[in-house]
């Protein structure tokens, strides 16, 4: 492919991000999510659209009921209030991070799973079947502000999942994902920092 068409390409793929909001999300991909970055790592949303959120149940939380130990650190993500809770291994450190959620129920995964991978700077690439269905696309995004990862992500053991930061703050609060837990790109550095690989995450 010629530098002109890689340009283009990347230019098409820019302006439809533009157009509308970001979000994280997975593989899984339905008809009805065709808008840039389904099945992969952002979903687009009108910023228009009105929103619910649950404030009310936003709030601080004790690990005991959801982990026997906090060995390694321990994460917690609530998709009902849209937050995530972190508790260090002593427990001396707890974060609590507003963030984005899953879409539609379909798209969500709840259970117990841990940080395999941490990475600063993190690399986009689409699926297949996204090209297949966005030939267009660029094959490569790599760190920087267009990246749909934000600064830093960190890599779940489920594949294609993973809680990451991003650009588009529009975002964060909102049932907007295909999967991926979403948060401030401040809030990720800071909760990147905090946890190591290893530690154990369950998503509620």
């Amino acid at each position: 492919m010629s530098i002109t068409s890689n340009k283009l390409g990347r230019r098409a793929f820019l302006a439809s991000g533009a157009a509308m909001l970001a979000a994280p999300a997975i593989a899984q991909q339905t008809a009805a999510y065709n808008a840039p970055f389904a099945n992969s790592t952002e979903v687009e949303r009108d910023p228009n659209e009105v929103v619910r959120r649950n404030i009310s149940s936003f709030r601080s939380l004790d690990w005991r009921p959801y982990f026997s130990n906090t060995k390694n650190g321990a994460v917690l993500v609530d998709i009902t209030s849209r937050a995530l809770h972190f508790w260090s291994e002593d427990q001396s450190v707890y974060k609590l991070y507003p963030t984005s959620v899953p879409l539609t129920e379909e798209l969500t995964r709840r259970g117990r799973t841990d940080i395999v991978r941490k990475v600063v700077g993190p690399e986009w690439r689409p699926t297949p079947e996204m090209k297949q269905r966005n030939p267009e696309w660029p094959d490569y995004v790599g760190p920087g502000p267009d990246n749909p990862l934000g600064t830093h992500a960190l890599y779940l053991s489920w594949t294609y999942y993973r809680i990451h930061g991003t650009h588009d703050t529009r975002k964060i609060g909102r049932r907007s994902s295909n999967g991926c837990i979403g948060l401030y790109n401040e809030h990720i550095e800071e909760l990147f920092g905090l946890t190591n690989v290893g530690t154990q995450v369950l998503l509620i």
